[in-house]
């Protein structure tokens, strides 16, 4: 495996380098200048931009290394982590974005205290929180093994070079000029994953070559995994999507309940495609490069391009990093200065600006003390998605099943779903059993028992909800 001359590094270099700033004047240019615009865009989206937002938000540097280094190991059935979405997409269009917009909320939490109260916003606020920041863990990390490998830089360098450019885009740009930004980003990100599929067609010499040398498991829909861990990553992904801070305050930013539902279903769409490039893109690493470490199995294509070819597909990934970076730092941002912020401070809408960009350059930097620790992206990925999901089955079951809402229950399902979820995650899933069926079963069971030992904490929270949708009519 070649390395790169101290002249090509210099070219590739110099091109991330020319993207990252023509990339910044732009977002400078497109900053948003209130809050609303940095929260919500104004509500002035067109969905065909939010659709290509959602699909970056879960196709991210995380993913697109994630899946690549899955598949190393597992076959093309990695590429269902990044199907997961697709279908995640389709029942969100179907059955809950015009629900959340039609509520007015841009936050989960707030979504949530409309059914369950105060108590339970800042409980799903906590929760997302702690969920998101382990997701931008994962972002720099994912992100700091393409940029090292190329830039042959340590990991850890190349993670604060993650931190600062990304940071800058959201803290500068807010929602309105991420949203925007994102169309640039992700049309770098698709040419760039088109180059490395290419790179790695030729160098293998396409399916039948692999296929003849490689384990058969590598070519089926199941691959080394199994069905309950597939059904985890698509339960796990959904709930994610139902839930995602990110999600809702994209939606939320299109002009019409229509709008979010449309976002959705083309976003559904857009991930099909790049979810089997990537698995092909690993397995190919696999049968070309069986002895080095799984985590570069995507970059390492970068070493067998002409400069100018790696220059732009290290570009994407850094484009990838940034809309994965930046979506989820503004939802983190979004929650502490929406829940916890504001209701203590009551700021003027100037201020409140103002500190939103200081708290979005601390959520920027701070992921910085976990990079060293993530080994497995993808396994980290879905964790934070079974965090998610935990807040999705409480969600839905406010909406569909208002028999057994509960404040009390909420609270406490979201607590003990949490712990567990979490506990069983670093017990490395015991008996076999995913993580991610802990965070959907556990807050469910949790409310029907709620349900059955306190009958007048049910009735008084649909009553209310009930008033409050009197009032609003």
């Amino acid at each position: 495996m070649k390395s790169f001359s101290n002249l090509d590094t210099a070219i590739i270099v110099g091109m991330v380098l020319a993207y990252i700033l023509i990339t910044s004047l732009v977002s400078i240019k497109l900053r948003s200048r209130n809050s609303e615009q940095f929260m919500v865009a104004g509500r002035s989206m067109p969905a065909i931009v939010v659709a290509i937002l959602l699909m970056s938000e879960f196709i991210g540097a995380k993913s697109t290394v994630g899946t690549s280094q899955e598949a190393f190991g597992v076959g093309l059935a990695a590429s269902w982590s990044v199907l997961a979405a697709s279908i995640g997409f389709l029942l969100f269009g179907l059955f809950m974005a015009k629900r959340l917009y039609a509520s007015g909320e841009f936050t989960i939490s707030g979504f949530i205290a409309k059914k369950y109260g105060n108590g339970a916003k800042l409980v799903v606020s906590a929760i997302m929180i702690y969920a998101l920041f382990l997701v931008n863990v994962g972002n720099y990390v994912s992100g700091a093994a393409a940029i090292s490998t190329v830039m042959r830089i340590d990991l850890t360098t190349a993670a604060i070079i993650t931190a600062i450019v990304s940071t800058i885009y959201f803290v500068w740009g807010g929602l309105k000029s991420v949203a925007y930004l994102t169309i640039v980003h992700s049309a770098v990100k698709l040419i760039g994953i088109g180059i490395l599929v290419a790179v790695a067609w030729k160098l293998s010499g396409g399916i039948t070559p692999m296929v003849q040398a490689m384990p058969a498991h590598y070519f089926t829909w199941s691959g080394a995994l199994s069905g309950g861990t597939i059904g985890a990553w698509i339960i796990g992904t959904a709930g994610a999507i139902f839930s995602t801070q990110f999600i809702i305050q994209a939606i939320s930013a299109t002009r019409s309940p229509e709008a979010a539902r449309n976002s959705s279903l083309m976003a559904a769409v857009l991930c099909v495609p790049i979810s089997l490039a990537l698995g092909f893109i690993g397995v190919a690493a696999k049968f070309l490069y069986p002895d080095i470490k799984s985590l570069y199995a995507l970059p390492v294509f970068l070493q067998h391009m002409n400069p100018l070819l790696a220059g732009i597909v290290t570009t994407s990934l850094v484009a990838s990093i940034f809309v994965s970076v930046c979506t989820v730092a503004l939802a983190i941002a979004s929650l502490i200065v929406k829940d916890f912020y504001v209701p203590r401070y009551r700021p003027t809408p100037e201020v409140e600006l103002r500190m939103t960009r200081w708290i979005s350059l601390v959520v920027g930097f701070l992921p910085l003390v976990f990079v060293l620790f993530v080994p497995q992206i993808l396994a980290l990925s879905f964790f934070t998605r079974a965090l998610r999901l935990s807040v999705s089955v409480v969600a839905l079951i406010g909406i569909y099943m208002p028999f057994f809402s509960s404040k009390r229950g909420a609270i406490w399902g979201l607590v003990l779903a949490t712990l567990a979820t979490t506990a069983w995650y670093l017990l490395g899933n015991p008996f076999g059993i995913d993580n991610m069926y802990i965070a959907l079963i556990t807050p469910a069971v949790v409310l029907v028992f709620s349900r059955l030992l306190f009958h007048g904490d049910a009735s008084d929270n649909v009553n209310d909800e009930h008033l409050a949708a009197h009032k609003s009519h």
